[in-house]
């Protein structure tokens, strides 16, 4: 099949970069090595079958350096549009051309990221989720995949939009939504306990309920009016 892989539609990869410390996970192992194989960007583009694919590498500023090499300069390769349209493969050990592909990468810290690498990027920054953000990413997302993972789905079982605004507010500080899955996914299973050892109702969890599943609130609110004057006085 001569196919031109052009030809195929854009597809979507994502890979995960944190803790990776061999630079052979990038480049590949040479073909001398037992058990040698392509790295994670050939091999993936293999996978999909298309030489344009949309990679997004999650986690860069977490990458780690020891004898195995450094992946970061590795990365360079990849991610440089004045080097990736001959991108050697060591396993292939012929020039590849990775300029069709695009690569989104993400971050939780740019300090961690080397500079060298960090001057091929375009930085887009994101502000953290508002609070009517996280109530939307729970009511679509968290809410349904964490009763689906419990064994909820059928039950009756909802929390409310109180329930939502309490964690948030009392039992997670963060910018995104990970705690707050977790904490959601505290209570569904406790109430998986009771459902398991016969108890037959509606759970409804509201705002008052939280304390119930989870204790005593973490946090306190940092709510402050618009103008009011903090000060000490002694």
């Amino acid at each position: 099949d001569h196919r031109d892989l052009h030809s195929f539609p854009t597809r979507r990869s994502s890979d995960l970069l944190g803790g990776i410390h061999d630079e052979a996970e990038i480049r590949g192992h040479r073909r001398t090595y037992i058990g040698a194989m392509p790295g994670k960007v050939i091999m993936e583009i293999k996978r999909q079958g298309t030489a344009n694919p949309v990679f997004m590498l999650d986690e860069i500023d977490k990458l780690g350096r020891d004898f195995r090499g450094d992946p970061a300069s590795a990365l360079l390769e990849v991610l440089d549009p004045e080097q990736n349209n001959s991108f050697v493969d060591n396993y292939l050990n012929l020039p590849f051309d990775l300029s069709e592909v695009m690569f989104i990468t993400t971050a939780n810290s740019l300090e961690t990221i080397p500079p060298p690498l960090r001057d091929r990027m375009e930085i887009i920054e994101f502000s953290s989720y508002l609070e009517n953000d996280k109530i939307q990413i729970a009511k679509n997302y968290l809410i349904p995949r964490e009763l689906d993972d419990n064994g909820l789905t059928g039950q009756k079982v909802s929390i409310q939009k109180s329930a939502v605004q309490e964690l948030i507010r009392y039992y997670v500080r963060e910018a995104g939504v990970r705690n707050l899955q977790r904490r959601i996914g505290s209570i569904f299973r406790k109430i998986a306990k009771e459902v398991a050892s016969g108890e037959k109702k509606v759970w409804e969890i509201k705002g008052s309920d939280v304390q119930k599943y989870l204790g005593t609130r973490k946090y306190r609110s940092e709510e402050r009016r618009v103008g009011k004057e903090c000060r000490s006085r002694w």
